[in-house]
């Protein structure tokens, strides 16, 4: 990207090119040589209307060092060393930065509206919503982003700006990150892991083992409800375990991948949010903690603040409610109905546009006629991964402080061990254990070579890189809008003169939008947290209200950023656990979010209606919960129809 029209250096905030980077110091070496002052001037490749950007000046200062903006000087914060100036500014600004009367900056201020960051997740969206394929669309709301970017940073080298930068700057950055790394990692190895014990027999034991359970639909689908909620620990495990694992078992009942899809991702976050001991916890309770930092006279903890607001996580509670009373009552509506019709009227055979992989891998899964079906054989790989991932969070989470201290109790202290834990070696570890356990009991008992266990691995590999390559593609799109700011504008935008009993319904709207746009509940917690917490606690203090209410609005607060941000997870395309859920599921993705989207919206308002708000006015939780369990079930019985 080229510089700002500009008198002196103004380099990036951002990012700093070779180009940049080989003319300043050019510039500081001819400035020291002539004895002159040594000044670099930072800023941000692109300024966004209305946001507050920083500029940073810093080097060797001759004389008064000030900055003019329009014509008038503005105080400067200094920083170590340097020397900052943080404001939001507007189209057309003019920034001067002068040492002593010698000007030695000029730049005028060209802004990108800031409508403009939320164009390219929701174009995504749209777009994947309308023609049903998310890879393309995501592929151009990440090119719309760089437009938007190049545009204004490189004029007409903006279209060729936009498509180097989605390569070497928002899919390699995405790539960077050793979280994203660790989910494909972990993601393949299960991959293999369940064409191991596929081709191994095991599979197809577990399936005959759990036909004596799972014999009618509905039995089918509360087998595999159980299993989502016994997986609490962590939602990537639970999707991708519970998903694979429970496959063939509902194909054989003719029950929907749209369906199981549903159960899958609604078990998956709705539990490992709540729940005390998930690999949830640590991020939760830091991002509270950050929040918390800047309100002066709340003196309880972070822990204490989670706990105290669990009783108002109305979404999360009424998803699991739910989804039991669809399974109990053996009704379906909208979208799900139409798939659940299509599944009982299918044959034995799948239909082959609905999966995620080829007719020749879905054979390739199926064990060879002379190889037993011993459930064992698939039962123990599972197990190995769910105990070394629990063992490694303990290894990895343990401190000798937390397990000594007399002021925790023995919840407290597993709590906060798989809260510091590092979930991600944690998963990888689980991973690699299982897939090793899975090809020595192929080999020890002469089910499968050692070639057919290293093709078995790399045609578990095969399968999940569609996913794969979704994933990527939505990670690099939430770079983008972390690059346009997307979540801060719809802050400002939701945010305003709210009264105190509103905070909470406002803030579980806020969250659904960011999380829906971004595709992330934890980013959207991470963005969240520290901004509205604060905000909610001055607001009701700004207003007079007493102790006891003010604590409960703020409780109230507190889960509604974390019930929106899973709402808005489960509803967004480009979701990291939506895809996950649909790859586990081998469901078509767009299917899989089409389907849930009206269970998800319903829930999500009838918890905001009947839940957040009267909450917050006083009205106990517990009336809340049984209101809003019975216009569920009413719901259900009026519109829901028959899936026997």
């Amino acid at each position: 990207m080229v510089f700002p029209k500009s008198e002196a250096i103004n380099s990036s905030g951002r990012t700093l090119g070779f180009t940049k980077k080989i003319f300043l110091t050019f510039w500081i070496l001819i400035a020291s040589l002539q004895g002159k002052a040594s000044i670099e001037v930072i800023q941000p490749d692109f300024f966004i209307d209305g946001m507050e950007e920083t500029i940073e000046i810093k080097g060797i200062v001759a004389g008064d060092l000030s900055v003019h903006v329009n014509g008038k000087e503005i105080p400067l914060t200094q920083r170590g060393n340097s020397f900052v100036l943080s404001r939001k500014f507007v189209n057309d600004d003019q920034v001067e930065v002068y040492n002593g009367k010698e000007r030695i900056s000029k730049l005028l201020i060209k802004c990108i509206p800031a409508w403009f960051s939320i164009l390219p997740p929701l174009l995504a969206i749209i777009l994947a919503l309308l023609f049903r394929e998310v890879i393309s669309s995501i592929f151009i709301g990440i090119f719309s982003g760089g437009l938007i970017i190049g545009f204004y940073t490189d004029g007409w080298m903006g279209p060729f700006t936009a498509l180097f930068a989605l390569i070497d700057r928002y899919i390699l950055q995405s790539l960077y990150d050793t979280g994203h790394i660790s989910v494909v990692l972990f993601s393949l190895l299960i991959g293999a892991s369940v064409h191991v014990i596929s081709k191994n027999g095991g599979m197809k034991g577990v399936v005959y083992h759990l036909s004596n359970y799972a014999v009618t639909r509905r039995s089918g689908q509360f087998v595999t409800y159980i299993l989502g909620i016994a997986i609490f620990f962590d939602d990537y495990a639970n999707t991708l375990i519970v998903g694979n694992t429970m496959r063939p078992v509902t194909d054989k009942l003719r029950i929907s991948r749209e369906k199981l899809s549903y159960i899958v991702d609604s078990t998956a976050a709705p539990v490992a949010a709540i729940a005390f001991v998930t690999t949830w916890i640590g991020a939760e309770l830091g991002y509270i903690e950050d929040g918390v930092k800047m309100i002066q006279g709340l003196d309880e903890g972070a822990y204490q603040i989670f706990l105290s607001s669990l009783q108002y996580s109305f979404y999360p509670i009424l998803t699991l409610v739910f989804m039991g009373m669809l399974i109990y009552m053996k009704r379906d509506f909208g979208p799900m109905y139409a798939a659940e019709t299509s599944a009982m009227d299918r044959s034995d055979e799948v239909i082959q546009d609905q999966v995620n992989v080829s007719e020749n891998e879905m054979k390739d899964f199926e064990p060879d006629q002379d190889v037993p079906g011993r459930w064992l054989n698939a039962v123990i790989p599972v197990l190995t991964i769910l105990f070394v991932t629990i063992g490694g969070l303990m290894m990895t989470g343990f401190e000798t402080a937390n397990w000594d201290s007399s002021q925790l109790n023995f919840l407290q202290k597993l709590s906060n061990t798989i809260g510091n834990a590092d979930a991600y070696r944690a998963l990888l570890w689980g991973s690699i254990s299982g897939l090793m356990v899975a090809i020595m009991l192929s080999l020890i008992q002469g089910l499968l070579s050692l070639q057919e266990c290293a093709g078995s691995v790399l045609n578990g590999f095969k399968t999940m890189l569609p996913a794969m390559v979704i994933l990527v593609l939505a990670w690099s799109l939430s770079s983008v809008t972390e690059d346009l700011r997307t979540a801060d504008f719809l802050a400002n935008a939701v945010s305003g003169n709210i009264p105190p009993y509103f905070v909470p319904a406002s803030t579980f709207i806020l969250a659904a939008l960011v999380s829906f746009s971004t595709g992330s509940s934890w980013g959207c917690m991470a963005i969240l947290y520290p901004l509205v917490l604060p905000l909610s606690w001055s607001i009701c203090q700004e207003t007079g209200l007493d102790q006891a209410t003010s604590m409960l609005i703020f409780y109230n607060t507190v889960s509604t950023v974390l019930a929106g941000s899973v709402l808005g997870d489960h509803c967004s395309p480009i979701s990291d656990t939506t895809i996950l859920s649909s790859l586990a599921s081998s469901c078509n993705h767009i299917e899989h979010v089409r389907t849930q989207l009206p269970y998800a919206l319903l829930v999500g308002m009838t918890g905001l209606l009947i839940g957040t708000i009267p909450a917050a006015f006083g009205v106990p939780t517990y009336i809340s919960f049984i209101v809003s369990i019975l216009v569920l079930a009413l719901i259900i019985k009026k519109f829901g129809k028959s899936t026997a």
